[in-house]
């Protein structure tokens, strides 16, 4: 949850303006820590921003505390566990980098795509702590290879997206940023027909699925994409052609997340056999023999 909230933490900071809300970085200003008055509203909301990050740390660790704890020990949980934490490092580092080199959209976009990456390791890290001990029976081959294609289309989608973005009017602050040189109309409609294909073959993989008995959590969750993929795309159609309006735009970002979550969710429920984890059994104590007879 906390991982979906932080995009949308991104979301507002961008949308607001707020983005040079701080001027420097790991400080707010030069001599504070914390905004001071003079900042105004922009430097309290990128302020804020950097303090969710603080709890999100808080988070992570303690999901390594946990997946630590577990008996039998599963090896893949913990590093899952510890690969989101360094995500969360590696992604407060881009911030940074991003308000030194005044919101460059190339630097805002790497940012944008360590949070997706560490969207990844947390859903991962979900499905395999709820992993049962013994792996369901797998959906057909074809079903199997149309999830792979659906999340590979639907991470170009979202990396397309980042142009997208990046190319547009919210650079992240009211001042002028240098944009990417593409041409925002071409991009999106690349943005838009990337959409309608994942569309079009989840749809493909819910009919293989019907007929499969070993398919039907997976078409749940299929179906589920495609609410949420279709109901993206209204949102985004609609910020197109209402000039992006601030808050449909931070929708859009959060509904991002969410798109990308679902087609994890595909791959894995129609896949259950990815990244199972292998517990970590604990060698045999030799039994003492000294003085048997």
């Amino acid at each position: 949850m906390l991982s979906v909230l932080i995009v949308l933490a991104g979301g507002v900071v961008r949308v607001t303006a707020s983005g040079l809300g701080c001027p420097t970085w790991p400080a707010c200003e030069v001599g504070s820590l914390a905004p001071t008055p003079e900042l105004g509203i922009h430097g309290v909301i990128e302020f804020a921003n950097r303090l969710f990050t603080g709890v999100l740390i808080f988070a992570v660790g303690w999901a390594i505390v946990a997946a630590r704890l577990q008996k039998p020990r599963n090896r893949g949980l913990t590093r899952l566990a510890w690969s989101q934490f360094w995500l969360v490092v590696a992604n407060a580092v881009a911030g940074g980098l991003s308000v030194l080199a005044g919101l460059n959209p190339y630097v805002v976009a790497l940012h944008f795509t360590l949070a997706i990456a560490l969207l990844t390791t947390t859903t991962l890290t979900w499905h395999r702590a709820r992993q049962p001990i013994t792996s369901p029976p797998s959906p057909s081959r074809p079903a199997r290879a149309l999830a792979w294609a659906v999340t590979i289309l639907t991470l170009a989608l979202i990396l397309v997206g980042t142009l997208v973005t990046g190319s547009g009017p919210h650079s992240g602050d009211s001042a002028e940023v240098h944009r990417m040189s593409f041409n925002w109309e071409h991009v999106t409609i690349v943005h838009a027909v990337l959409g309608s294909l994942t569309v079009i073959l989840a749809l493909a993989l819910w009919v293989v699925l019907r007929g499969d008995a070993a398919g039907r959590l997976a078409r749940r969750r299929v179906g589920f994409f495609i609410v949420v993929v279709i109901l993206q795309g209204a949102v985004g159609t609609v910020q197109a052609l209402t000039s992006l309006p601030a808050a449909l735009v931070a929708i859009h970002l959060l509904g991002a997340a969410l798109v990308w979550i679902g087609a994890l969710r595909v791959l894995l429920d129609t896949n259950p056999g990815l990244f199972r984890g292998r517990p970590v059994e604990r060698a045999a104590v030799p039994v003492n023999t000294v003085g048997a007879r």
